[in-house]
């Protein structure tokens, strides 16, 4: 066989050299569209002005972006595994001050809702405890029609330009060559890619912290990511950012455990927001938003168009204005959670676009993406799809069209169908896009207004605990570590070192590599700032040094509430029926649930001769399903120390900082165990059985989620 890549040729033996002919390697070559035409920027979308809208005629873009959108079938490219419920959305106080979309100015109707979360990177067979941002979007079927609010767990985003969405997924995807690694970024292309683009930073520091390996699904915020414009019926601007707060915190699981939590439950957030909504304890959050008026544009030192920066509430404060509450699940996964298409460009009048380039490119992809997922432009008629307000075009026909469309007359204007359907003006609800003034030259570049990579990845870095930190310093060299190329490790922590100096010193002894002392330039992406441009930037953002909002520790939502919280009963044959049922009332009397775990299921004997019913076994249940343990009293306690698993979920549970609980019989198992402290101030202790001061105490404690201050003594 020949070895030729390049040619079409026949083999010696008449055969055509199948295997080799459609190679092809892009060494030394330059970049070009399909068509072969050399491209000459490819980090930049066209657009009117360095700050202006993107322009259809970017073909460039929308070939890249249309070849993106089609290149795996059926699920999707990204966000591919979800989970998906029903609910509402009331308002608390009027916004017609601010815009006049219906939903956000009538306190008396409840908006029906349908929230899809969902990993990034992963397939729709991976792992929900993946280190990950995690999409949560929301359809609001207004009586003015659909609006689609798409966005994440974190404010802000990777890229600046839409143009460089394609390359980012690409990066962090399973390598192409190997199919490797599955739902994970920890591999050489993403951080070669990450460690050429440092407008990415501020996004790394949300990644790499715990916001990224959510407790649940129902105890994380979300966010719009770019900044929208709300219109009122005088046709005034104002610049808004949409904040989701959830009722019960915000909180995280150690790394470690949502490593095991892969192996024990893959399923675990999708189980755990199912059995929720089943059992009642319906999730809610709060919609706040930062409202800017369109004099201040520019008054920042960042730019609100810039989707790798937020404002932070100390500037503009989270103003609430009503709440969601999903309380039905899906009756079918696939017609539901699976087809629902959702879309950025799905607005309603009252709510308008800015030119983010980034969200200007998702308003061409997302059309694009659900006609190859879906097959077909009708995929609004999908029931899942469907807006509750009337529905009136002259669109017909396409694949799996399910409307009906009756008469002869179907384009506008005319005259045999007396004009129908009519245009509505503005003051009949018509849709009138904001009339922002654009004078500009098409350009493919960036305003120097973002070029400032570093201040809010400090800001965010510096507003976190110690405990945070940490968690930060070990995931980056968690995921460096599994980097086989040593030139991206010290690129990295160049970029580190602009950040924090002692966190990328953290990471390069964990790495074995000092931190570069001549930092590689970065790829300028088409920026319009110089260097010196970018110091005073960078400087002039230091006026807001910490944000308490940015750290979970810290977060002002955190709640103290242990409602739905999963708490293990550790028993055996001869526990004390009293000592269960006095710490289940209590627990279950705060919202909380608690787990009986056995050598067997059934039911066991108590000390008292009852029968007590058993939830799980110790060869099923593990500490990382959990959320704390208690140790109940009773004579047959003692054997709980013969069972080899009792051990391990005691001893996972504590190094995952989780607090324990113990009363009578049962704190001799604590006290027996070498490897945990018992005089951990996270370890509650009481010799008294049925201890009211003991469940007050546990209570209170678990509130606070994990006792993090564990780890400094492991």
């Amino acid at each position: 066989m020949k070895n030729s890549k390049t040619t079409n040729q026949d083999n010696s033996d008449g055969k055509q050299n199948d295997l080799e002919f459609n190679k092809s390697s892009a060494q030394n070559e330059f970049l070009t569209t399909n068509q072969g035409v050399k491209i000459n920027d490819d980090n930049n979308s066209l657009k009117s002005g360095e700050r202006g809208p993107s322009l259809l005629e970017d073909f460039i873009l929308r070939e890249k972006i249309t070849h993106f959108d089609h290149e795996r079938i059926p699920e999707r490219i990204v966000h591919a595994r979800g989970s998906g419920a029903h609910g509402y959305f009331e308002l608390y106080k009027t916004m017609e001050k601010y815009t006049k979309a219906g939903f956000l100015n009538d306190t008396s109707i409840k908006t029906p809702v349908f929230v899809r979360f969902s990993t990034v990177a992963g397939s729709r067979g991976s792992t929900d405890l993946a280190r990950d941002v995690r999409g949560f979007a929301v359809k609001f079927y207004t009586q003015e029609g659909v609006f689609d609010l798409v966005g994440n767990n974190i404010p802000v985003f990777f890229i600046q330009d839409a143009m460089k969405f394609p390359d980012l997924i690409h990066a962090v995807k399973p390598e192409p060559h190997n199919e490797i690694p599955q739902a994970a970024s920890a591999h050489d292309t993403f951080w070669d890619f990450i460690s050429l683009m440092p407008e990415s930073m501020h996004m790394i520091m949300w990644v790499m912290s715990d916001r990224a390996i959510p407790r649940s699904l129902r105890m994380m915020e979300g966010f719009g990511v770019h900044t929208f414009r709300f219109v009122n019926e005088k046709n005034e601007s104002h610049f808004v950012k949409f904040h989701w707060k959830p009722k019960l915190g915000t909180h995280g699981v150690a790394w470690d455990e949502a490593q095991k939590i892969s192996g024990k439950n893959p399923d675990f957030h999708k189980q755990d927001l199912w059995e929720t909504i089943e059992a009642g304890n319906f999730p809610e959050w709060e919609l706040g938003v930062q409202i800017i008026p369109e004099s201040d544009e520019h008054k920042f030192d960042f730019d609100l168009l810039d989707p790798t920066k937020l404002v932070p509430e100390e500037l503009v404060p989270v103003t609430i204005i009503g709440k969601m509450v999903l309380n039905k699940n899906p009756d079918n996964f696939f017609a539901e959670t699976e087809q629902i298409a959702f879309h950025p460009g799905h607005i309603v009048p009252g709510i308008d676009f800015t030119n983010d380039p980034l969200l200007q490119g998702r308003l061409f992809s997302y059309t694009d993406t659900q006609l190859s997922r879906l097959g077909s432009p009708n995929f609004h008629e999908i029931p899942i799809n469907r807006t509750i307000a009337p529905m009136h075009n002259n669109q017909r026909d396409g694949h799996m069209r399910q409307e009906i469309a009756v008469g002869k007359v179907s384009y506008h204007p005319n005259s045999l169908g007396g004009g129908c359907p009519f245009q509505a003006k503005m003051d009949q609800g018509g849709f009138v896009s904001f009339n922002e003034r654009v004078d500009a030259h098409k350009v493919r570049a960036r305003s120097k207004s973002f070029s400032d990579h570093f201040s809010q990845a400090k800001l965010f870095y510096s507003s976190q605990t110690p405990v945070e930190q940490d968690h930060i310093a070990s995931a980056l060299s968690f995921e460096l570590g599994k980097v086989e190329a040593i030139s991206v490790r010290e690129r990295m922590l160049g970029l580190l070192n602009q950040v924090d100096a002692n966190l990328a010193a953290t990471v390069g002894k964990n790495l074995g590599i000092p931190v570069p002392k001549d930092i590689e330039k970065p790829i300028n992406h088409g920026v319009g700032a110089d260097d010196k441009g970018t110091q005073e930037l960078s400087k002039a953002n230091q006026n807001i040094i910490h944000s308490d909002a940015l750290s979970m520790l810290k977060n002002p939502t955190l709640s103290n509430t242990i409602a739905t919280r999963q708490i293990a009963f550790l028993c055996t044959e001869g526990v004390s029926a009293n000592s269960v049922k006095a710490m289940k009332t209590a627990l279950q009397n705060a919202g909380a649930k608690a787990i009986i775990i056995a050598p067997h299921l059934g039911t066991i004997v108590s000390e008292e001769g009852t029968e007590i019913s058993v939830d799980q076994t110790y060869k099923i249940a593990a500490s990382v399903l959990f959320d704390g343990v208690f140790i109940p009293a009773g004579k047959g306690i003692a054997d709980l120390s013969k069972i080899k698993e009792v051990k391990e979920f005691l001893n996972d549970s504590y190094h995952h900082c989780k607090f324990i609980a113990a009363e009578g019989e049962g704190t001799q198992i604590i006290k027996s165990n070498s490897d945990i402290k018992d005089n951990d101030p996270g370890v509650l202790l009481s010799d008294t059985r049925s201890d009211n001061n003991l469940s007050v105490s546990f209570i209170k404690a678990l509130g606070k989620h994990r006792f993090w201050e564990r780890e400094k003594t492991l």
